[in-house]
């Protein structure tokens, strides 16, 4: 079935702030990557896969959720509002590029905890550096009151 061309009333499904919202986390994202790729505290083969693209943004939430002193898989899961499952094949990914190790749980001996190893550590300080560049960088493109209030809109917008 053809659909019409957009019309002027159908404008807003291309020109909303969700759109706007989605746009920007592409391109903060996408330049994360890229300084993540270039950083020194990469190991080569982390920045490989980020120069190659390889790291999808579903791994970003390895770097996001897991805590410095790990996590049960469970938890992690959770923590990033995904199934278990897929949170398992990104687990699965990152340890076989060295992020992560699966250690036993020392409060539950039939548990496991998901923890950074030191290559994953110098990923996580790499992170911390690239966000820190890319929300300097947005400051520049759009002013620090812009940016300020930014920040604090979407804040309170995304506060339970």
């Amino acid at each position: 079935m053809l659909h019409p061309p957009l019309s002027a009333p159908d404008h807003w499904r291309h020109n909303h702030l969700g759109h706007w919202l989605r746009l920007s986390l592409e391109r903060f994202d996408a330049r994360v990557m890229a300084l993540m790729a270039r950083h020194p505290g990469v190991s080569l083969g982390l920045s490989n896969l980020a120069a190659r693209s390889q790291l999808a943004a579903a791994h970003w939430h390895i770097s996001r959720h897991l805590p410095p002193e790990g996590a049960r898989l469970t938890e992690l899961a959770q923590r990033a509002g995904m199934s278990k499952q897929a949170m398992g094949t990104l687990v699965n990914q990152c340890e076989a590029w060295g992020m992560v190790q699966r250690e036993p749980d020392h409060l539950d001996a039939r548990a496991r905890r998901v923890c950074f190893t030191a290559t994953g550590r110098a990923w996580l300080g790499a992170y911390a550096d690239s966000v820190a560049q890319a929300e300097d960088e947005l400051r520049q493109a759009v002013g620090a009151e812009v940016a300020t209030v930014l920040a604090l809109g979407l804040e309170a917008y995304s506060a339970d």
